[in-house]
């Protein structure tokens, strides 16, 4: 019998933590437990690459921005000709797939929730709240990716505690994991000496992510501990709607010698351990795959005490936690870790020890796994899943 077909829908396939949580789980998930197909509602690009599992359709459907009858019958043909056991959305804009999912009576459906929207940064939006809501009916299975969203959907949409799976983003441990050569070879060639302390950050530049904060604490930094500047430097990797704003903060302070504005980079596994302290200044979030990745290169993290950041940095055991908006606190902790390397060791290795051990790719690949299987024997015990006859079947 073919493997079960699982649809994931995405409103791209670009650089981004949900992104890549898909690809991983696509990458890992064994071959003869589930098939794979992935759904952009806009567009993929070259971070499609990424994907290493062979057979595995990545459609395109362009969607222009805001609500589309024509791009609910696409979804409820692309679906009737795919035949796929489950359709996982994720976020909320890609919600409006799951109305063609019902249509094409697709036997099961799951929608995630993996962070807040750039709109939204604070959850506090009632008409997503009430679009989340009106969707509810229709889906069989929700993930949240983090306590703080499980609360919300509980909370302010108004889903049943039980129909709520938790699952954390998984971080490959093999591939960032701590190396002392990557100091050698960071690709900022002035950064590479040893006697500089390395803050850096990877993500999107936009405001939910707000790394203006970092570069205005970066700033402060300097200005309060003006011996610092001999040795903090400041690496931001990522390019966005923020990139102009994070470099005219540090211009203005004069710190832009400091800092390397990286844009966006495939190589963040070889950068990342070549960190001495990974900062993250959000102003939501839900499980960060960059936290996890720098906690797996034992790099101490110093995150705002917002979202999923909570359940991941326990201050003063693996780093330190700040208030949201608080370029004055992100400083001082920055200058705290940075003035003092044995605790720096300290918790980095409690960060490598506890992304290890909690939060490894293997059990979220397995998560998922025993969700879509319960799902299946659930409501649609014996399904018979159908293999497209041809690529073009699977045409938009």
């Amino acid at each position: 019998m073919t493997a079960p077909l699982v649809v994931h829908v995405v409103h791209s396939l670009a650089v981004g933590g949900l992104e890549n949580g898909v690809v991983n789980l696509v990458n890992h998930m064994p071959a003869d437990a589930f098939r794979h197909a992935i759904v952009c509602l806009t567009r993929a690009t070259a971070f499609a690459g990424r994907v290493r599992r062979d057979n595995v359709p990545i459609v395109e459907l362009n969607k222009a921005p805001g609500n589309s009858p024509a791009l609910q019958l696409r979804l409820y043909r692309l679906f009737r000709r795919m035949g796929p056991a489950i359709v996982h959305t994720r976020n909320l804009g890609t919600l409006e797939a799951q109305v063609a999912a019902t249509a094409a009576r697709v036997p099961v459906r799951v929608h995630g929730e993996h962070g807040w929207d750039t709109a939204d940064a604070d959850g506090a939006s009632r008409r997503y709240a009430l679009l989340r809501r009106l969707h509810a009916p229709l889906v069989h299975r929700y993930v949240a990716l983090s306590e703080h969203i499980r609360d919300y959907l509980v909370g302010r949409v108004g889903i049943a505690p039980e129909r709520i799976e938790r699952i954390s983003n998984g971080v490959d441990c093999e591939r960032f994991a701590p190396s002392r050569a990557s100091r050698d070879t960071f690709p900022h060639g002035p950064f590479r000496d040893r006697n500089l302390v390395l803050v850096g950050t990877v993500g999107r530049l936009e405001p939910v992510k707000d790394q203006v904060l970092l570069a205005q604490a970066f700033a402060t930094a300097l200005a309060r501990e003006p011996a610092a500047r001999a040795y903090l430097r400041l690496a931001v990797i990522g390019d966005g709607s923020l990139r102009g704003d994070v470099e005219r903060v540090l211009r203005d302070a004069g710190a832009l010698d400091c800092a390397w504005l990286a844009g966006e980079r495939s190589d963040v596994a070889q950068i990342l351990p070549a960190l001495d302290i990974f900062a993250l200044p959000s102003r939501n979030e839900g499980i960060s795959n960059t936290i996890l990745e720098a906690m797996a290169c034992g790099v101490p993290v110093v995150a705002t005490a917002v979202g999923g950041n909570i359940e991941l940095v326990r201050a003063g055991e693996t780093g330190e936690l700040v208030p949201r908006g608080d370029a004055g606190a992100l400083a001082d902790a920055l200058l705290r870790i940075a003035r003092a390397p044995v605790l720096r060791t300290r918790l980095g290795a409690a960060a490598r020890e506890r992304a290890t051990r909690e939060f490894s790719l293997a059990e979220m690949v397995r998560r998922y796994g025993a969700l879509y299987e319960a799902q299946l024997d659930r409501r649609a015990p014996g399904v018979a899943v159908h293999a497209p006859a041809s690529s073009a079947a699977i045409e938009p």
